[in-house]
């Protein structure tokens, strides 16, 4: 019987940290957001575990509009009041 509980014991010690290490990789139900100044916009910038996917703009003297993702992947970003108006993001110069 102390042998049984030993085990007991020693397993629950062995899985603990993997416990831990779940809850700590568990998807956060709010967003992060990143708030910085480019010019005369203020930007902000919605994360969701480390994936951006849309981005506020408010310019100092005009109506704020959000850019969110066209299709998932990286780059192709769309103003949310204007869906056909697609944002560029072509590299034109690679050093």
């Amino acid at each position: 019987m102390r042998t049984l509980n030993r085990l007991l014991l020693a397993g629950l010690f062995a899985i603990a940290p993997l416990a831990v290490m779940a809850a700590d990789d568990a998807p956060t139900p709010e967003p992060d957001v990143t708030i910085r100044t480019e010019g005369d916009k203020l930007i902000q910038e919605y994360r969701q575990n480390g994936f951006l996917y849309a981005i506020k703009v408010t310019p100092k003297g005009g109506k704020p509009y959000f850019l969110v993702r066209a299709d998932g992947s990286e780059g192709n970003f769309i103003r949310s009041d204007y869906p056909d108006m697609l944002i560029p993001a072509w590299e034109i110069f690679k050093w």
